[in-house]
């Protein structure tokens, strides 16, 4: 979708607020250091004006990574799962970064309006067609992003797929983090919503496919244990 630069958009790059800049900041020696991050892509992100960023999602440490690895250019703000706002560290942390909480497994219909009013203001949206981690098994896309797509179509999509996010946790041994910052293929005519969230999902999952969950490889570890 290319974007209107008549609406939606401002003349320079989208300010970031400090919180976010500390909140990254905080990020980097685990993502940057630990974690070895590679970005490719980068200037595919703009710097300014309405974006949708769909992305893959194995990880609980996605959304900081795709942040860290955008920090330069956009503050992304995402869609994120209303149970971390139950914890009052992560709900001060998720409010200061301008996360918009949703309930996973319903139409929260709330949290895409807000999500809409991010767009339509310009703003930098994540959001994860698959609506929830991977797990190691392939999920089906759920409509949010397509949605979101139709309702701001002035919106420039921008794809970031991310792997590597399930090692960050398996001390010693070090992850390979890499954000890929992508365009989607140009859309059919007359794509509906749903079509439009399972095509980004199969091109982030050609560049980023679903890892074994970190479960499986302790059982399969355990099991040659027994051997």
């Amino acid at each position: 979708m290319k974007q209107d630069r008549s609406s939606g958009e401002t003349g320079g790059a989208a300010p970031i607020p400090l919180f976010y800049r500390v909140v990254m900041a905080a990020a980097g020696p685990v993502v940057r250091w630990w974690g070895r991050l590679e970005v490719v892509g980068l200037d595919l992100l703009p710097s300014h004006g309405a974006t949708l960023v769909p992305a893959n999602h194995d990880s609980a440490w996605d959304p900081f990574v795709i942040a860290f690895a955008a920090r330069r250019r956009r503050q992304i703000q995402a869609l994120a799962k209303s149970s971390l706002w139950k914890n009052p560290l992560l709900r001060w942390v998720m409010n200061g970064m301008g996360q918009i909480p949703i309930r996973r497994g319903e139409a929260d219909m709330d949290a895409l309006e807000a999500a809409q009013r991010c767009l339509s203001d310009g703003g930098c949206l994540g959001i994860f067609p698959e609506g929830t981690r991977s797990q190691g098994r392939q999920l089906r896309a759920r409509s949010g992003a397509g949605r979101l797509a139709h309702a701001v179509p002035q919106a420039r999509i921008i794809c970031a797929a991310v792997s590597g996010t399930v090692d960050i946790a398996r001390f010693p041994r070090r992850p390979r983090l890499k954000v890929t910052f992508f365009e989607p293929t140009p859309p059919p005519p007359a794509e509906s919503a749903i079509e439009l969230s399972t095509r980004l999902t199969a091109e982030l999952r050609a560049i980023a496919p679903v890892p074994p969950s970190p479960s499986a490889g302790k059982s399969q570890a355990g099991h040659a244990g027994q051997q």
